[in-house]
């Protein structure tokens, strides 16, 4: 039926209105979302190039339009390693590996003379003295050539023109370098070779071994107190030959460490 505004009647009883959804928790936010808004739209592309494996083109991209001057953005996407390389991976970790153990008492020795490589260090004094005579090898080519004869090489008194210890003249020449030790520290080898002497130097150096390391080139160990070796013995770089001593032209514990050069002293510390 309809009403004289053309508005049809309802035939029955009017219908219940529907009752909005009530959501009970807030929409989930996206955590990074306040982080990104405040990232510059420089920061944003930059981002999104990293990520995407498009480094390279989004940077010469950017430097075409003059946003960009100066930009390193990663030019690859992450490698991923393949099927055979995670399983030898795996493998490898899985591997049973050798246990190592010490006794509670142990004493581990790290020093300088302990330690060998298979790059031996003779394998560079070798080369020189082969190649030429000592007397022509330059101080650029033998610096670090010797190995030190202290485990700890302090220096005291350097090699040349100085006041007498003794006598308290000027003007003395000290024939090699000394450095500070007790008595009874361990002197070793600077280099593999022969044993030339070993006895008392009647001009001061007391207790004395010198060492002949060929094609022109010794080394001499003064003042000691004891010596391991004799005349003939081959020995290796690091070797204990004698201990440190005050015998001789001394006032206290040192060694007194020369190198000779066709018989005559250079300064030492031009092959340490």
């Amino acid at each position: 039926m309809q009403n004289s505004r053309g508005r049809r009647r309802a035939a029955g009883p009017a219908a219940e209105p529907r009752t909005p959804a009530v959501f009970a928790t807030e929409r989930p936010r996206d955590a990074q979302r306040e982080a990104r808004k405040q990232r510059s739209p420089f920061r944003q592309v930059t981002d999104f190039a990293s990520a995407s494996g498009v480094g390279q083109k989004a940077g010469v991209a950017l430097a075409a339009t003059g946003l960009l001057l100066t930009v390193t953005v990663p030019a690859t996407s992450p490698v991923m390693a393949t099927g055979d390389q995670r399983a030898t991976a795996g493998a490898l970790s899985s591997a049973a590996q050798p246990e190592v153990s010490a006794e509670a008492a142990a004493k581990i020795d790290f020093s300088r003379t302990s330690v060998s490589t298979k790059g031996d260090p003779d394998g560079k004094l070798k080369q020189l003295l082969t190649a030429q005579s000592a007397g022509k090898i330059t101080r650029a080519a033998s610096v670090g050539s010797l190995g030190l004869p202290l485990a700890i090489a302090i220096k005291s008194s350097p090699f040349g023109y100085r006041v007498s210890p003794i006598t308290g003249g000027a003007g003395e020449f000290h024939r090699g370098q000394d450095f500070a030790a007790e008595c009874g520290t361990q002197v070793f080898a600077a280099a593999s070779g022969t044993v030339t002497f070993v006895g008392w130097h009647a001009f001061g150096g007391g207790n004395r071994v010198v060492i002949d390391h060929g094609n022109g080139l010794e080394t001499t160990y003064n003042h000691l107190s004891s010596s391991s070796v004799q005349v003939g013995q081959k020995v290796n770089r690091g070797d204990v030959v004698a201990l440190s001593g005050t015998t001789g032209a001394s006032t206290g514990c040192h060694l007194h460490f020369e190198v000779m050069v066709n018989g005559e002293v250079v300064d030492p510390t031009g092959w340490l």
